[in-house]
């Protein structure tokens, strides 16, 4: 997909078989009935061993949670992950509109606390477990020399890549950065919404755009093919905190709660820490 400027965003049937012995006529109900009870004890215990639970993430997460993931089946046998992932914003839309969802990771506080505010969520399961920074990046050919937002404004500079702000946290950051340094007016002519953080990314990284804001775990993950012009100062935008919570409607919320506490976890944090997050403030690893 080429960008665009402005663009807005977007069980198991368990039967029970049995055979007719004629010379069990008048002895076969107390043996058919203890059958049936063990049976439909075996079926229910199949039926607790293969529960699935979504989990709708922010796609930054996406590699950091499917590794998340492996490690939660491998200590939750029979157990089945299923994944949602996307712009944070377009999940929120999602879990309002009755999506049967889980659990939800955020990579931002905002839709988090929309959902709390119509009960969506359990609030009391509600955790900040990782934290994050934009960064400025330029695909790895460019021969731009840019240190910092403010370069942005050269006439070289013709378009740049961020996550629409509308319902992209990574947006929502940048946005204010710019606002904050002054720069947002002056570059809005010049830029690219992508419809999530990944987009605007591969954006850069195809050389469709001059520059970007992504993730510096994006950056990382992406380095092959872009390269780092910078971070914004830390003090232009909010803390870039990624919290999680269990949705009220969640049919298997202790389940959620279990892959919560392995985000928490000394386990969860070192598989983070390999992703490039950072540890939420107060939790060391």
């Amino acid at each position: 997909m080429s960008p665009t400027t402005r663009r807005p965003e977007g069980r198991r049937h368990c039967g029970i078989a049995t055979t007719h012995d004629p010379k069990r006529r008048r002895s076969g109900a107390r043996p058919f009935a203890l059958f049936l009870a063990l049976s439909l004890i075996q079926g229910i215990g199949a039926a607790a061993h293969a529960q699935e639970i979504l989990v709708s993430v922010a796609i930054s997460l996406k590699d950091a949670t499917e590794e998340l993931g492996r490690e939660f089946q491998r200590t939750h046998p029979g157990v089945t992950l299923q994944y949602n992932f996307g712009a944070s914003g377009d999940l929120q839309k999602q879990i309002e509109a009755g999506a049967p969802v889980d659990l939800f990771i955020s990579a931002g506080q905002k839709q988090i606390d929309e959902l709390e505010k119509q009960g969506l969520l359990r609030a009391e399961s509600r955790r900040v477990f990782a934290r994050n920074v934009l960064t400025l990046i330029v695909p790895g050919d460019s021969r731009l020399d840019l240190r910092g937002p403010a370069d942005l404004l050269r006439p070289q500079v013709q378009r740049v890549a961020i996550g629409n702000p509308k319902t992209v946290p990574a947006g929502q950051y940048a946005e204010e950065s710019l606002r904050s340094l002054g720069l947002w007016e002056a570059l809005r002519p010049k830029l690219v919404f992508a419809e999530n953080v990944r987009q605007a990314l591969e954006y850069v990284a195809r050389g469709e755009v001059d520059a970007g804001f992504v993730y510096a775990t994006d950056a990382a993950m992406r380095a092959g093919g872009i390269k780092e012009a910078g971070r914004p100062p830390q003090e232009s935008y909010a803390p870039v905190a990624y919290p999680g919570a269990i949705i009220a409607a969640s049919r298997h919320p202790a389940l959620a709660q279990a892959f919560m506490d392995l985000l928490l976890g000394p386990a969860g944090q070192q598989i983070l820490a390999r992703w490039g997050f950072q540890p939420p403030l107060g939790l060391s690893r």
